[in-house]
């Protein structure tokens, strides 16, 4: 069995990552893509994306410190955390799609050193983006997929089911 691979999809906020992925996640199954959970402190709205997984800072902590995440970050006043799941996933052969921060994607190329980062970028916007996020995390990473939103959401999510479609015939 081949094991999948992870796109670790990044953008600034408003750039509609967590609609494109929950359109990827009703419509990828037949490709074998799945969309990572996302562990977040705090109250927050579960229709903005039913992937989220909210902790108390204290359950996110004890879980930080049993090393169930495989990544974590702060953002916006929230911690957040990619489970060790996606571990298994990937090794049972499922593409895994993980809505990250621009932030916390240098550590995530660290442990996933073969990952597919994918930049999502809002109508009006063009990478780098300069909404306070630092300069050295600014820059579309070498090798990133561009995919910009300022279409439907049908047409941006089948552009990113498309590229992996190519990537998976290889």
């Amino acid at each position: 069995m081949t094991n999948g691979r992870l796109y670790y999809v990044m953008g600034p906020s408003e750039a509609g990552k967590d609609s494109v992925l929950g359109w990827v996640r009703e419509h990828g199954v037949p490709l074998g893509v799945v969309c990572a959970h996302r562990y977040i402190t705090g109250a927050v709205p579960m229709d903005m994306d039913p992937s989220r997984v909210p902790l108390s800072e204290q359950e996110f902590a004890r879980r930080e410190s049993r090393g169930l995440f495989v990544l974590t970050w702060k953002a916006h006043g929230h911690r957040f955390g990619i489970g060790r799941e996606i571990e298994h996933w990937m090794n049972r052969g499922a593409d895994v799609l993980v809505n990250g921060s621009r932030a916390a994607f240098g550590e995530a190329l660290r442990r996933f050193p073969s990952l597919q980062p994918v930049m999502l970028v809002a109508h009006g916007q063009h990478p780098p983006m300069n909404d306070g996020v630092d300069d050295a995390v600014q820059a579309v990473p070498r090798g990133a997929w561009v995919i910009h939103s300022d279409t439907s959401l049908v047409c941006t999510g089948a552009q990113l089911l498309d590229a992996i479609r190519v990537r998976q015939a290889g």
